[in-house]
């Protein structure tokens, strides 16, 4: 079985030994750099599966060597967990608005940190296998492909983080009814949910924008949540 690689970018370098320590015993292929600049050239060399990246680093803070990364086609598939001893909910925003695709503060529990990465890879392995569930589904130009993990939009193809295509295909279930941002981030970040209401929010403003004609199935339903529209209503 192929080891997932994981790249631990944290300047305390006491933090950065027990992540590294627990991560490794529960098999997975770990790596550690102390600074943003040498965290982006790992990145760039060697594409892991997963980055832990500290905000507060040397050289390229945090939230830049997240800008970069999901700027990069080859890179902005990789997820990203935000450590941070941060706790104000403007840097968790700003984090996500950047799609990271979590944000855990300090001081942290080895085993929630261990726990929401389980829950990321699960995430990501069930969105690439597509579930159970009908594999395409339309909704005027908007097509979901469950199966090859596709958005389309009058044929052409949608780029969505992880996150984005795991709400809209979530909303796409049972198009018509309306989902409370509790029920979303429920459904979607599952046991990985420590974060706000407001990032469903965030990742919703981020769908709007790169679906073009296709947003406006997305309706919002003041007071309550979000709903995905049928075609024929």
């Amino acid at each position: 079985m192929i080891k997932r690689r994981i790249l631990v970018v944290e300047d305390d370098r006491d933090i950065s030994e027990l992540i590294r320590y627990n991560l490794q015993r529960e098999g997975y292929d770990v790596s550690a750099v102390f600074d943003g600049l040498n965290a982006y050239e790992y990145a760039l060399r060697l594409k892991p599966d997963l980055i832990l990246l500290d905000l507060m680093i040397p050289e390229m803070d945090g939230m830049e060597v997240c800008r970069r990364l999901k700027s990069d086609e080859t890179l902005r598939r990789i997820p990203v967990i935000m450590l941070t001893a941060k706790s104000e909910e403007a840097d968790v925003l700003v984090g996500l608005q950047m799609h990271a695709e979590d944000y855990i503060t300090k001081p942290f529990s080895p085993k929630i940190l261990l726990a929401r990465i389980k829950a990321l890879f699960r995430r990501i392995k069930s969105s690439e296998a597509g579930l159970d569930l009908k594999d395409r589904r339309e909704f005027g130009p908007l097509i979901i492909d469950t199966l090859k993990h596709k958005i389309l939009v009058n044929g052409k193809r949608i780029d969505l983080t992880t996150l984005e295509f795991k709400i809209l295909e979530f909303l796409s279930r049972q198009p018509g009814r309306v989902y409370t941002r509790e029920q979303i981030l429920d459904n979607v970040w599952k046991e990985g949910k420590f974060i706000i209401d407001r990032a469903v929010d965030v990742h919703i403003q981020g769908l709007r924008k790169k679906l073009g004609l296709g947003c406006q199935y997305i309706e919002t339903v003041r007071g309550f949540g979000y709903r995905l529209r049928d075609a024929e209503s």
